[in-house]
This record gives structure tokens, C-alpha cells and sequence, in this order.
């Protein structure tokens, strides 16, 4: 799941831990394509796989222009993946009991923000819109204020659906007051 609640999100705190921590935070990331091992392995197929076509030309003049064709390709792989693995956006939601806010980081360019109470948010799941299948968007800014933003828009329609329901349950308990007094 690409995203991650701390602490547990079913059992919000009575209080922040500190001065101005919040409640809860939700971390949400899109997937990567390949990590660790996965990338290990492509890039040690990618050198196999063209060694194939270079090896019969070992010992002539042929191989040595292969080679630095072959190897500049693998080195251009290498640092496409990192550099797809490295600008990547993310987005922060911080919960505390009398305001949420929501942070974006784009691949490129300047974070944005949105700020409300989380008495007056409304989550909405919009069944289609455009190309995204349930989009998820966030309402809220007080009754003479409001303005809607979308959150985790790289995520799969299922897990909108299943963060939708998450968040709802962190907000029905502060609406509620229906906190853990652990």
C-alpha cells in the first residue's frame, strides 16, 4: 500500500505528544516501479543481454565500439531509473484536533498546501471524473470559505476507495470526540 498512517490511525490519542504535533499523519507515495532487487536484476539482464550481440566480435576492432555503445546504453538505463526513483511526488496530510492540513510535493516546482478545520471537511469519492475513476477530494474552509483539493491521485481506484474509508473513520472520531484517553 502506498501509503502509511502514524500513529494507527484506528485509535487517534486524546492529545498531540508535543507542542503543535499532530494527531496523526497520512504519508502517501505512487508505486515505484522497481526497487532494490528488481533494479539490481534489470540492470544485470540489460548487461547480459548485451554481451550477446558483442561477444562474437571479441578480439576485432568492432567489439571495443560495441562495447561502449552497449555500455553507454546500460549507464543510460541506470540513471533513467534513478532519476525516476529520486523525483518522485509525494503528498503529507497532518491531522490535529482543530485543523487539517495537506501538503503536496510535486516531481518539479514548489510545494503547495491546503489548510481547514477538520470539523467542516467533507470527503467526497467521485464515482468518474474525466480519466480518474473514484476521485478522491477533500472539501472544507468553514462555511463562508470552502475550496476542494484532491488527494492521493496516483493511487489505484481501490486504494481511494480504501483511504477514503480510513480517513473517514479518523474524522468521524474527531468530529465525534470519540478519541482513545490512553
Amino acid at each position: 500500500m502506498p501509503y502509511q498512517w502514524t500513529p494507527d490511525h484506528h485509535r487517534l490519542p486524546q492529545q498531540a505528544a508535543a507542542n503543535d504535533a499532530p494527531l496523526v499523519r497520512l504519508d502517501l507515495w505512487p508505486h515505484r516501479s522497481l526497487k532494490g532487487k528488481g533494479f539490481s536484476a534489470t540492470i544485470w539482464l540489460m548487461f547480459f543481454g548485451g554481451l550477446v550481440p558483442v561477444v562474437p566480435f571479441i578480439g576485432t576492432v568492432a567489439f571495443w565500439i560495441l562495447l561502449i555503445f552497449m555500455m553507454t546504453a546500460l549507464a543510460a538505463l541506470w540513471l533513467a531509473l534513478r532519476r525516476s526513483d529520486r523525483d518522485h511526488l509525494r503528498e503529507e496530510l497532518l491531522i490535529w484536533p482543530d485543523r487539517i492540513a495537506l501538503t503536496h510535493w510535486p516531481a518539479k516546482g514548489k510545494a503547495m498546501t491546503w489548510e481547514a478545520n477538520p470539523y467542516w471537511v467533507k470527503l467526497s469519492l467521485h464515482p468518474t471524473e474525466g480519466k480518474v475513476e473514484q476521485y478522491l477530494t477533500l472539501k472544507g474552509g468553514g462555511p463562508a470559505q470552502t475550496r476542494e483539493v484532491e488527494l492521493g491521485a496516483f493511487l489505484t481506484p481501490e486504494e481511494r476507495a480504501r483511504l477514503r474509508d480510513d480517513l473517514a473513520l479518523v474524522l468521524g472520531q474527531l468530529k465525534d470526540g470519540s478519541r482513545d484517553t490512553s
